[in-house]
């Protein structure tokens, strides 16, 4: 089975995904083999520095409680709970969470066995085994098992507050078709589509897939970040934020943690928003409901 790397050094690292192809298997793709760490960290780049952001224990220990704290769950149910954990405990930019090689090194050198304990398929219908996905080792953000998680928290967070996080990553449908769009880069557009699956306005996988693929569509003729306006955003709290991981507890286990002191988005735009979508999900079309039927 996929087991926890048996080596696991001080400080998280990069590779790429050149080197990583030579560590992803038959074998740890379904869920018999684990990765041979110690041979894997020997070609992995070390971050250099002493920055607390990038001890590997905080990170192991928070992916630890996941998988104990979700073990009689669905997997699936980790995704809320760790999302906004793992932002608030890496506290990376934007620019250092583009980096690729950084996921990579998490879901090869940190934690393989949580991938495989999130993403492994049931056994087919002829007996073959489960299979994780090489994406989600390897894969763009909206799909790398670590990358997925903390583009979540940050394109859904409301400047420190993470409640919206929680409810974007509690429905798979959202979690899946919304980091694909450009369109969710836009706070009050991320936050409005949040707000809608709060009141009950979509419900249903098939009824979030069509409200996404419409707001998506409809941004081709109208310009959201006109239309409802964000706040300019202040760089200091994020850089407060950051700098504040070197004397920062681990983050809470049962209370939400708090990211950076941003000035949150305007509640106006959101609401407008919430009213645009309504109208153009009122004609979106969902898969398997009849026309004319009540939303």
């Amino acid at each position: 089975m996929t087991y926890r790397p048996e080596y696991l050094p001080e400080r998280l690292a990069l590779i790429s995904d050149l080197q990583a192809a030579e560590y992803i298997s038959s074998g740890l793709l379904e869920g018999r083999e684990g990765v041979p760490s110690i041979a894997l960290n020997k070609v992995a780049e070390t971050l250099p520095g002493e920055d607390a952001r990038l001890r590997l224990d905080r990170v192991r220990d928070l992916i630890d409680d996941a998988m104990s704290r979700f073990q009689d769950e669905r997997p699936t149910a980790a995704d809320a709970w760790l999302a906004p954990r793992l932002h608030e405990t890496l506290r990376l930019t934007r620019r250092e969470a583009a980096d690729k090689e950084l996921w990579t090194y998490m879901a090869l050198g940190v934690a393989p066995d949580y991938v495989v304990w999130r993403h492994l398929s049931e056994p087919k219908a002829d007996g073959s085994p489960g299979r994780v996905a090489r994406d989600r080792f390897i894969g763009p953000h909206y799909k790398q098992t670590f990358a997925r998680l903390w583009w979540a928290a940050e394109l859904f967070r409301d400047g420190s507050d993470y409640r919206p996080v929680v409810v974007a990553c509690g429905n798979q449908d959202m979690l899946n078709s919304a980091l694909r769009l450009d369109v969710i880069d836009h706070r009050p557009t991320a936050l409005a589509l949040v707000r809608m699956m709060e009141r009950g306005t979509v419900r249903t996988g098939r009824e979030v897939n069509a409200m996404t693929s419409a707001v998506n569509a409809a941004a081709a003729t109208l310009m959201y970040d006109v239309l409802a306006p964000d706040v300019e955003r202040d760089g200091e709290p994020l850089r407060d934020w950051v700098a504040g991981a070197e004397s920062s507890l681990p983050s809470p286990r049962n209370n939400l943690p708090e990211g950076p002191e941003e000035q949150r988005a305007p509640t106006e735009s959101i609401e407008r928003l919430v009213g645009h979508f309504a109208e153009v999900f009122a004609d979106a079309q969902v898969r398997g409901r009849s026309p004319g039927e009540s939303e």
